[in-house]
């Protein structure tokens, strides 16, 4: 195997036990209330735009 290669899988190797390690954190509320906005606004966005590409440009599709 490469010099990178072995490298790499130490790297990978140090990073899961590292993560192992580490102690559960559960979200906060408020980073709950961004992720359900983000979510919802993706999925509004989403209607928005596909509405306005079928009313404006009906031809394309």
């Amino acid at each position: 195997m490469s010099k990178e290669h072995n490298l790499a899988v130490e790297e990978e190797k140090s990073l899961k036990e590292e993560m192992k390690k580490m102690e559960y954190e559960p979200l906060l509320p408020v980073e709950k209330k961004l992720i359900g906005i983000s979510i919802g606004l993706g999925v509004v966005l989403l209607f928005v735009f596909v509405w306005v590409s079928r009313t404006f440009f009906p031809g394309v599709h």
